[in-house]
């Protein structure tokens, strides 16, 4: 399969506490650096998402809209 160009799939593992890594190539694609807060948005039905900061409104949007 030939993954398009600014796409990325990585897996994590949840511990015990609830935490998981962010894996280094993701840190670095969206230059998260030690001490950011991030935003963790849910929806039982679309999933969870971790937005980029200068994504977040649109996410934010996306996820809670009704559709």
């Amino acid at each position: 399969m030939k993954i398009p160009k600014g796409k990325y799939a990585w897996t994590v593992t949840v511990g015990e506490k609830g935490q998981f890594v962010i894996p280094k190539q993701a840190r670095e694609v969206f230059g998260i650096k030690p001490g950011d807060t991030l935003i963790l948005l849910g929806d039982e039905e679309k999933g969870i998402a971790i937005p980029p900061k200068s994504t977040f409104a649109k996410y934010m949007e996306e996820i809670f809209s009704d559709q």
